[in-house]
């Protein structure tokens, strides 16, 4: 195949468009998250004590900030509760899908001004969040289920196809934000052939855990087994893009979805460290990159099946995951 094929192939591909629905899904989630942010460092006054210059009350010097909160006139108490009101607002809008790519913009700007006042007391998921938000700002995410769309055509869903590169740039963040993370774990804490101990020593700081996990010692053998088994899979998660070329490419269906199994671990590893740790919004923001994986037309096809199995019986041996991915199919990709 030459450049100029391979080329026109890539045009090909950043020009499929298909529904809406798993990138209207993606803002809703992701307007929801961005709004979390905000909303719980608002009990107890904590937005006046990391995000307030100590010179009005804040509990270090914050100097003039970011440059929208320098251009507003500095981390003072009205610019820094006027800008998280108006960011709960424009996150709010966005959920609901009005004027969503501006509303993800103005949002955007908000966390980023916010979340960047005090290095000391943000994570990993003011950036995870921000890529979220810009992937909604290029996203054409209210074509269906948003006030955009009641507006446009009078109801509340639409069949408008829209380009489905964002989806695209969602799977990629995933995998990449699964890669990148593994590869940074290089400490004998983590790699096979450590120790292991990672999980545990984890699980026994104040800062990360919600509540006394000394008792895990008891069960040591495990945190070892689940260190490695999560550093194996963000480590080989880039290789979920093989999966999309060979299907993209050749055409390619295997009898067990990789996707499938790659969904089941990575929600079931943020479901656990959402229940035993304290890491803010990032399993919510990084769950609702999920979302992405699968065509619309996939999540339609298990919404008709579920419709249909009113009679639902217990997946026999081959377990659920047989049946989640006889559900969604194998569709055509586009």
């Amino acid at each position: 195949m030459s450049i100029a094929d391979r080329w026109r192939g890539f045009v090909a591909l950043l020009d499929t468009r298909e529904p809406a629905t798993a990138l209207a899904t993606l803002r809703i989630v992701g307007g929801l998250g961005a709004m979390w942010m905000i909303a719980e460092v608002l009990p107890g006054g904590l937005i006046d004590l990391i995000w307030v210059d100590r010179d009005h009350g804040g509990f270090r010097s914050l100097g003039d900030g970011p440059w929208l909160v320098s251009a507003l006139g500095g981390p003072t108490p009205e610019v820094v509760h006027g800008l998280a009101a108006a960011t709960l607002l424009t996150g709010l809008l966005l959920t609901l899908g009005l004027l969503p790519r501006l509303m993800a913009l103005l949002t955007l700007q908000g966390v980023l001004g916010l979340a960047w006042l005090n290095g000391h007391t943000g994570g990993s998921y003011d950036p995870l969040a921000s890529n979220v938000l810009w992937l909604l700002v290029l996203a054409d995410s209210g074509a269906t289920a948003g006030l955009s769309c009641r507006l446009r055509t009078g109801a509340w869903t639409s069949d408008r196809a829209v380009p489905a590169w964002p989806r695209y740039l969602g799977i990629v963040q995933l995998v990449l934000m699964y890669g990148s993370t593994g590869l940074q774990k290089l400490s004998v804490h983590w790699v096979p052939g450590g120790d292991l101990a990672a999980l545990y020593y984890i699980l026994q700081q104040p800062t990360w855990r919600r509540w006394d996990m000394s008792w895990v010692a008891q069960v040591y053998p495990l945190t070892q087994a689940a260190t490695l088994s999560v550093w194996c899979f963000e480590v080989l998660a880039p290789l979920l893009l093989i999966v999309y070329w060979f299907r993209l490419t050749r055409g390619c269906s295997l009898r067990w979805d990789p996707r499938v199994f790659f969904a089941m671990f990575g929600l079931g590893m943020h479901l656990a460290i959402a229940v035993t740790m304290s890491v803010g919004v990032f399993g919510w923001m990084s769950s609702a990159l999920y979302l992405c994986l699968w065509h619309p037309d996939e999540w339609a096809a298990l919404g008709r099946r579920l419709r249909r199995a009113r009679t639902w019986r217990e997946p026999s041996a081959s377990s659920a995951s047989a049946w989640v991915t006889r559900a969604l199919g194998h569709p055509p990709d586009r």
